[in-house]
């Protein structure tokens, strides 16, 4: 299946569900589609093996390991979901996992942040919040696999600029070069954001299509982020 129009069509989990907006079959499927993200998997899984092992104590770690792991999740179901061909219960299953694995990648990245650069109480008021707000995103794309783009791709550019108000508290703790990583993946995942919600532009659709520039900017931005939060760990 080529993942190039959506429609609402029946919820493959029963009547009374809600419909489920699906990718419609076009032309020519992109052959990129998918291999950004099956590439990444194993390069996220070195790196944060190399992150955890070299983070300077505990807690690091476990911060670290968190962010990790919401990383792995991200990258290896996008593949699995974007690569293979998947009956109708599968692939709203994966569109499920998938949409709600972009909620759990804002909140991972966020908590070595907090964690390691804000002030014990500020840090832990914005880890909860953080992650209630993903678990309340998680809920939603769960439950309303159908939600048009315009609804909820503003839901994760809006969770992911809260940090915004904690840029100084990362400036002071962090320096300059964290504070500017933190803001360039932020500005990078925002962009892959806009560019998946309005399906522009589209490049190549044979070859690299609207998502392929997305997925594109999502590597993009989690390296940013990695290197932003390596400089963090190591010195913590």
């Amino acid at each position: 299946m080529t993942f190039a129009e959506s429609d609402q069509l029946p919820n493959p989990d029963g009547p009374g569900k809600g419909a489920v907006e699906i990718d419609l079959p076009s032309p020519v499927k992109p052959k990129l589609r998918g291999w950004l993200h099956a590439g990444m998997f194993p390069a996220v899984v070195v790196a944060g093996l190399v992150l955890i092992a070299l983070a300077e104590s505990t807690r690091a770690r476990v911060a670290c390991g968190i962010y990790i792991l919401t990383a792995c999740l991200l990258f290896g179901i996008s593949a699995i979901y974007h690569r293979g061909t998947w009956g109708p219960r599968g692939e709203a299953i994966l569109r499920r996992l998938d949409h709600a694995n972009i909620f759990l990648i804002i909140a991972g990245t966020y908590t070595p942040l907090t964690v390691l650069l804000l002030p014990a109480s500020t840090g832990r008021t914005l880890l909860w919040a953080v992650w209630a707000a993903a678990l309340a995103g998680i809920a939603f794309r769960v439950f309303w696999v159908g939600a048009p783009r315009w609804l909820y791709t503003p839901c994760y550019i809006a969770m992911g600029w809260v940090a915004v108000f904690f840029l100084p508290d990362f400036m002071r703790a962090g320096g300059i070069a964290v504070l500017v990583l933190v803001i360039v993946g932020g500005l990078l995942y925002s962009a892959g954001g806009v560019i998946y919600g309005l399906k522009r532009p589209n490049p190549s659709p044979r070859w690299f299509g609207f998502h392929e520039v997305f997925h594109s900017l999502t590597l993009a931005a989690f390296i940013a982020h990695y290197v932003g939060i390596s400089l963090v760990a190591y010195s913590a």
